[in-house]
């Protein structure tokens, strides 16, 4: 399958990128098919310079555009249709997944919701759990008076340092 994807090109944190039609399988630093232009993210606004003709040949050779690119010809106007999501922002544990501000975002909050309802169930089941064990360690901990342990004298306790005396050396 042949997909319409960048390639980066140049030193890090300059990348530019190339547009290109290659094999999926392919790495994406390997060979290519067709260069079909290139792209510039760094400039406000980002330049691109693309073949229009030749997308649109490949597009109905049934080439596939990644998520990035599809987002880059629709923004040139060379295809029509709706942006499509290219990343996933990262959830931290503990934060709420709504932070986001994409059309799709409400479908990732359906996904996430029933995993913390799931949490939640759980958690709720394992502090019972363990409010049960302390009642039950608290109820064992409680000794009768009459069972405790005599102390030790203080002298006996701690054991005498032996100290060596030195010869005394002779004067002479």
């Amino acid at each position: 399958m042949l997909m319409i994807r960048l390639q980066p090109v140049g030193k890090r944190g300059q990348k530019t990128f190339r547009v290109i039609v290659s094999e999926k399988s392919q790495d994406v630093y390997g060979r290519y098919v067709e260069l079909l232009g290139s792209y510039n993210p760094h400039p406000t606004p980002p330049e691109a310079s693309l073949k229009s003709d030749r997308i649109k040949y490949w597009i109905e050779k049934g080439a596939q555009p990644s998520p990035t690119v599809h987002n880059l010809l629709i923004d040139q106007k060379i295809i029509t249709g709706e942006k499509v999501m290219s990343w996933k922002p990262k959830v931290k544990k503990g934060e709420d997944a709504g932070a986001t501000s994409t059309e799709t975002a409400p479908k990732a909050e359906e996904q996430v919701a029933p995993k913390k309802e799931e949490k939640q169930e759980t958690q709720a089941v394992e502090v019972e759990a363990q409010s049960e064990e302390k009642k039950e360690v608290k109820a064992e901990e409680v000794k009768p008076a009459t069972e405790a342990k005599p102390e030790m004298p203080k002298d006996e306790a701690k054991p005498e340092k032996k100290t060596e005396e030195k010869p005394e050396e002779k004067q002479g």
